[in-house]
């Protein structure tokens, strides 16, 4: 009998980074962890406080999301982002994005067997590829042009026929790219394409206003939003999707039986946060800032850091092209940890990402590193 290999996970990107920690031991302060998106910034104390008290600790909260999560986010949606949403038949929580986006193929075949295919930017968040891996799906990378924004005319006729689903990302991560969202929904509604567009930096855009896939209508779309950026609450794990209806209720179907659910008290300290506006721009001041500063502190080494369309990363070339060389001299000189650009993809790799997300003391150490201050 022939003795065959299962799946074997790959190791965790980030994971590979700890060998080279030593690297900056020297530094008096230690290592400026800027490789991960983490935010460091204390949530409201109204959502702290909301996740205290909401007594809804007992009972199973609703899979797809209670009422008031429901309408506060649909209330979001039109004060925010200008789009009338019915919290009904178009809204539903998630656990957090990660899980969604990961699981998100597995159950679109399920709907759809006969379309096996799972497009994604060619730089981009590496969970859209593990999501079709996971699912047993073909991934095809569809190329970004000098501006990081996804090239939709480049995907071929046979890739269209099979596509299961097309992920899109404005504000990117990595690179800070802002895509045509009414384009790309067009281009989705017209080669019957799912579109499902990841804009959990949406509050993070720097070049005109947030956007979303939902502007043009929910025909055959689906946008993305996490709690984690925009209000420090990576730990709560609460997120939501909204768009198509019909997709909409098979994804909330399928995702009951599976028995996913944000926790009741995460849910009532979700539609605090959502209610509040104030405490997303003064994040938005803070990450501005840091960006300008981290700008600074690598054109200080003679590298060029430009500044990103959205998001909360520098998306910065490594000098000669050699990303694991950059991150190791930038832990040596410095102790700024960053990651190579390969993490998001082949064409990632002659990048480092620099995440934002550190205090501004923490900062101001490289800069004195630097002699900067």
């Amino acid at each position: 009998m022939r003795d065959e290999e299962g799946f074997k996970p790959p190791p965790y990107p980030y994971d590979r980074l700890d060998e080279l920690k030593p690297l900056a031991a020297h530094h008096e302060g230690g290592i400026v962890d800027c490789s991960i998106g983490t935010p460091i910034d204390a949530p409201p104390k109204q959502v702290v406080a909301a996740l205290a008290n909401s007594d809804m600790e007992r009972s199973y909260p609703p899979s797809i999301g209670t009422l008031a999560f429901r309408e506060e986010i649909a209330s979001w949606s039109l004060n925010r982002l200008g789009c009338k949403i019915d919290p009904a038949t178009e809204i539903a929580a998630a656990v957090g994005t990660k899980e969604f986006v990961a699981g998100l193929p597995h159950w679109m075949k399920l709907r759809d067997p006969n379309r096996d295919t799972v497009l994604y930017p060619a730089v981009s968040y590496p969970s859209y590829e593990m999501g079709a891996t996971l699912a047993g799906c073909r991934s095809v990378a569809v190329p970004v042009d000098e501006n990081w924004s996804i090239q939709l005319e480049a995907v071929s006729k046979e890739d269209r026929a099979r596509a299961l689903l097309l992920w899109v990302n404005t504000p990117g991560n990595p690179a800070g790219g802002l895509d045509d969202l009414d384009a790309v929904a067009n281009w989705g509604r017209t080669n019957q394409i799912p579109v499902f567009s990841d804009e959990c930096y949406c509050e993070f855009t720097w070049d005109g206003s947030p956007r979303t896939i939902l502007s043009s209508g929910t025909q055959g779309v689906v946008s993305v939003h996490s709690l984690s950026k925009r209000s420090n609450l990576a730990g709560l794990r609460a997120g939501f999707y909204v768009g198509d209806p019909d997709i909409v209720d098979y994804l909330r179907e399928v995702r009951k039986h599976a028995g996913f659910m944000v926790p009741g008290p995460a849910q009532a300290a979700a539609v605090a946060a959502l209610s509040d506006q104030d405490h997303v721009e003064q994040q938005r001041e803070t990450y501005w800032n840091r960006l300008n500063r981290l700008s600074n502190i690598l054109s200080n080494m003679g590298v060029e850091a430009p500044l990103p369309r959205g998001g909360f990363y520098l998306w910065v070339p490594a000098p000669d092209g050699n990303a694991w060389a950059f991150v190791e001299r930038l832990l040596q000189d410095i102790g700024l940890l960053a990651s190579p650009g390969e993490f998001y993809g082949p064409l990632g790799g002659g990048y480092v990402r620099i995440a934002a997300v550190q205090s501004d003391e923490r900062i101001q150490l490289l800069e004195q590193r630097l002699g900067m201050s």
